[in-house]
């Protein structure tokens, strides 16, 4: 089977990799939303994180995640199969 999503670059410098904070890493996912929708889009966020579905990690106090990860976590979700009855 073959995947849809778009072939990722793996020589990408780290730091370019690199989304700090919920925000940015809002951002990344939900682009293109309203001031209200974006604090919202945060918190999802942060509840995505703490029951462990993004592949996310912390620098300190501060919620980071690797684009490159966050893409092939969602291409995983893409090419998932679920067992009858689920």
């Amino acid at each position: 089977m073959q995947s849809n999503a778009a072939p990722q670059k793996k020589d990408v410098p780290l730091a370019e990799d690199i989304l700090k904070g919920a925000e940015a890493i809002a951002e990344f996912l939900f682009h293109g939303s309203s001031e209200h929708q974006r604090g919202r889009n945060r918190r999802k966020v942060y509840h995505l994180a703490e029951s462990s579905r993004l592949p996310v990690f912390r620098l300190g106090s501060m919620l980071c995640a690797r684009k490159s990860k966050l893409l092939d976590f969602i291409a995983a979700q893409e090419n998932r199969v679920l067992p009858p009855g689920e």
